[in-house]
Formats: C-alpha cells, structure tokens, sequence
C-alpha cells in the first residue's frame, strides 16, 4: 500500500469522477471548439502542410501516437514526433517551414515543451496548442489553440483530459478531411463514451490482483491506447507493464509470454483486428492469461461510430476498471507516490 490513509470505495475516488464525466467534457468541447476548429480545417486545406510534427510528454504523447494515425490514415500527411530535448536540451534547429507543429498539455508549463514551441514558430512552423490551461504560457504562444475543456483535474492520473485530447484530434481531422462517416461519429461519440463506462471489464480487474507484470497490445490507431494503458498500470497500481504493438512484439518481446504471462490485447476494429485476435490465440495456446478488448473478445467493447473513436472507448472502459484495480492492490490512484500532477522538464 502506498498511503497509510484509509483507501477510498471505488466510485469515490477523484479518478473515478473525473474519468466518468469525460462523455459530457467531450459533448461542451465539441460545441465550443467548432467554430475555432472549423477556421484552422479551412486555412490548413487552403494551404496543406508538407508534414506535421507532435511534441508531448507522458500520457499526451500517446495522444500524440493516436494522432500519427488519425492523420496518416484520414489525411494522408506524414505525422512524426518531435523530442522535446531536441530543441530544450541540444538546441538543434529543426526545418520546419510551412510545417503544422501540435504542441498537446494538459498545464501548457512544461519549459521542455515551451522551448520547441517557440522554436517551431521561429522556423516557419504554424503552432497548434491542444491545452487543459487556457491561459497557460503555450496557449498564449501558439497560432491556435484548442482548448481541452476538461476543467479542473485533480486526480494525478490523467483521465478525462487524455481522453478530451484524443476528442480534440478527432474534430481536427474530421473539419479538415471532411469525410462524411467521421464528421457523423462525433455527433454520437459523447454518448458512446457513456455507454463505454459502463462496460464489464470485472475479469481483468480480478486476474491482474496479484500480478507482477504484463504486456499491453495494441496496433495502428490503437496503439496510443496500449501506451497509454501500460503508463495506468505503472502509476496508479505499482504493476509494471509494457506496450507493444502487436506487429513489434514479435520481434523479441514475445519469446517472455509463457505459462501464466498476463497479456492485455486492445483489437482495434480495422484492418488490424484480425491479426491481433490471431496473435492472442497464439499466446493463450502457450498457457498465457489473456484478456482481449473487441466486439470478439472477453472485455466487452461498444460498437463505435467509427474506427478511429474506437480507443477513445476502449481506454474509457479501462480507467473504471484500472481504478478498481489500483484499490484492489492496496493503492490509491489519486495520489502516486513519487509523483505530481504537473512534471516541468527541460
């Protein structure tokens, strides 16, 4: 246990709350963004950026890894993440003329962050800030900013602001690529993330009680979700766990999957799926304690509006059940040891 303070019940605790109310952030930041959204679609169709880059830290950087694919598959625009020390640490300048650069923070403080930002807009880059803070530094020099709209967010794990940062890139991509199928998904998306909290994932919550380590899969779009998830089971539970993607982990990784070895697949429903739900045959054949996340698999999964809005509900039924999880083992998920809600890195 790592508080000597009574633990609280599960549906008490501030992750709890704040992850359960993410539906609703979602609904208001869809309303407020639209028109600031709507502007940003039009100028970067006016004049498409030759690539885009990401800079982000901790679970913003698997949002970072979910826009790679969001942009790449809807928009065809090669998406790559920029290191923070790059520009905070080595001072390399980086070409950037003409490039959309995405900064994503919930606090918009991190002087790491800070740095490349200002050294991005230097280089010709236009700078979009996805932040929690609206009067944070990054906010107030970025091009653009698209406010979070999660408000105030207690808890030192990152729920529902993650969650409004994926959302965010979601409305992004749908006012710039204008495809009719995800433009229709974000109507529907707010009530899908509240049906998605009220999915059953008991089992994984129950078989990782006692566990020691495991491996979070995912691949594509999904695979910002395996991230995100293996960071969860480190900060609030003490469990280490590792994300692969579910192509990588054979490359090495899998020769540690054997009898008994928990493994926690996240099948994204694309082109993707099948090749996921193969491999965790595979390893269920080896005698491994499997749990897969699908319409297919034993953590029930709601149908999304689209595959892309696919992680968004598989990580929202993941944080119920990883608070649980982090209560079951003697932890409070509120209050990490070692750790504080804003980490500045330079």
């Amino acid at each position: 246990m790592n508080s000597a303070a009574p633990l609280p019940q599960a549906d008490q605790t501030l992750m709890f709350n704040e992850a359960a109310s993410t539906g609703d952030v979602v609904a208001a930041q869809f309303a407020r963004n639209h028109d600031t959204v709507a502007a940003l679609a039009a100028e970067l169709r006016a004049n498409p950026p030759p690539f885009i880059a990401t800079c982000a830290r901790g679970s913003s950087d698997h949002a970072a890894t979910f826009a790679k694919y969001l942009f790449e598959t809807q928009l065809g625009i090669v998406t790559a993440s920029a290191s923070p020390s790059i520009g905070s640490v080595y001072a390399a300048p980086l070409k950037l003329a003409g490039a959309l650069f995405i900064a994503i923070s919930q606090s918009g403080k991190s002087p790491d962050l800070l740095r490349n930002a200002e050294a991005a807009k230097a280089a010709g880059a236009r700078v979009v800030a996805l932040v929690n803070v609206e009067d944070s530094p990054l906010a107030q020099l970025a091009d653009t900013v698209i406010p979070l709209c999660a408000g105030p967010e207690k808890s030192v794990a990152a729920t529902k602001s993650y969650l409004a940062s994926l959302a965010a890139l979601l409305q992004l991509a749908a006012q710039w690529s204008r495809e009719p199928k995800l433009l229709a998904a974000l109507e529907t998306l707010p009530q899908a993330l509240r049906s998605a909290w009220q999915s059953d994932w008991s089992s994984l919550t129950t078989g990782l009680t006692g566990a020691h380590n495991l491996f979070v899969l995912g691949r594509g779009l999904g695979l910002g979700a395996a991230q995100e998830a293996a960071l969860k089971f480190k900060e609030t539970c003490g469990l280490h766990a590792e994300a692969y993607s579910s192509a990588e982990v054979k490359h090495g990784p899998m020769a540690l999957v054997g009898e008994g070895f928990p493994v926690l697949c996240f099948a994204q429903p694309d082109g993707t799926e099948a090749g996921t739900l193969a491999l965790a045959e595979e390893f269920r054949g080896r005698g491994a304690q499997v749990w897969v996340a699908s319409a297919h698999g034993d953590l029930p999964l709601a149908a999304p509006p689209h595959p892309a809005c696919a992680p968004l509900l598989t990580i929202q039924s993941f944080y119920k059940a990883i608070n649980a999880l982090a209560l079951a083992r003697g932890h409070n998920p509120d209050v990490p040891p070692h750790l504080n809600k804003v980490t500045e890195t330079v």
